[in-house]
């Protein structure tokens, strides 16, 4: 079984070595994170942080962008692309089940996500703590995203493939990728706060608005970041409830949610004809 999953996961290793999008993700991660391991900074002596701890925020600010988005590129053609190269009835046909084909693909795509999220923290940490060596007491905080960052690239590298499986065509599966990731991490906010607005200290605002929040994966990484760090101050908008919410609950949502996209993935796979 091991070795199945393994040799699928070199497979895709070696598929995705010549997908333009893995270089992109790692160059993204890179470049982003160079700007904000400078342009964060500024503010700690107001915000009583530590210097690599208020570069952690504005990480995290860009990481529940861009984490999803990368994950989703790198997954949406998983089944689809197999469908439209005409290769997955051959690869159905060998001695492997269906949840082995996409456990090795998960550990291929996560392996590359670990990479581009290693890469782009790695170069803001060194270039924060030449700057100011006191900030290396906020290597905690940089290894708490670190591992919530890869936790939420499985979550949506799962969907991903549940997407593909649905779409069973790379264009459809595109598609649907950048609906969900507007959906998800950029429209849901903005419909959150609107409602908050409307409610004006309601109903929605104590009860509905804390369960929302935690429903959505990326703003459950958020809020868990933000709480656990010393930075919390440098938050603003949706995230500024972050105080508000208990640290495990957010926690329990990113934990949780890896697994029910995989779930979903699967569900989602068995019904795909070859």
């Amino acid at each position: 079984m091991i070795a199945r999953i393994l040799a699928t996961a070199v497979t895709e290793a070696h598929i995705a070595r010549r997908n333009r999008w893995v270089l992109i993700a790692v160059a993204l991660m890179v470049v982003f994170s160079l700007v904000l391991s400078a342009a964060g900074s500024a503010p700690t002596g107001a915000l009583g942080a530590d210097r690599l701890s208020v570069v952690v925020a504005s990480l995290t600010s860009l990481s529940v962008y861009l984490v999803p988005l990368v994950a989703l590129l790198m997954s949406f053609e998983a089944v689809a692309g197999e469908v439209e190269r005409g290769t997955l009835p051959l690869l159905l046909t060998y001695p492997v089940a269906r949840w082995e084909v996409l456990a090795g693909k998960l550990l291929a795509h996560t392996a590359i996500l670990i990479v581009a999220i290693v890469a782009g923290y790695g170069v803001a940490a060194a270039i924060t703590i030449a700057a100011d060596p006191a900030a290396v007491s906020g290597l905690g905080a940089l290894w708490r995203l670190t591992w919530t960052s890869v936790l939420l690239g499985a979550t949506f590298i799962g969907i991903g493939y549940a997407l593909s499986s649905l779409a069973r065509r790379v264009s459809g599966a595109a598609g649907l990728a950048i609906g969900l990731w507007l959906g998800l991490v950029v429209l849901y906010d903005l419909g959150l706060l609107a409602a908050v607005v409307a409610d004006d200290g309601g109903f929605f605002t104590t009860d509905v608005f804390p369960a929302a929040l935690l429903a959505n994966p990326a703003d459950a990484f958020r809020l868990f970041n933000l709480t656990a760090s010393q930075a919390t101050a440098a938050a603003s908008g949706v995230a500024g409830a972050a105080a508000a919410i208990p640290l495990w609950q957010s926690l329990l949502s990113i934990l949780i949610w890896p697994l029910v996209s995989l779930v979903l993935a699967a569900l989602a796979f068995r019904k795909v004809e070859p």
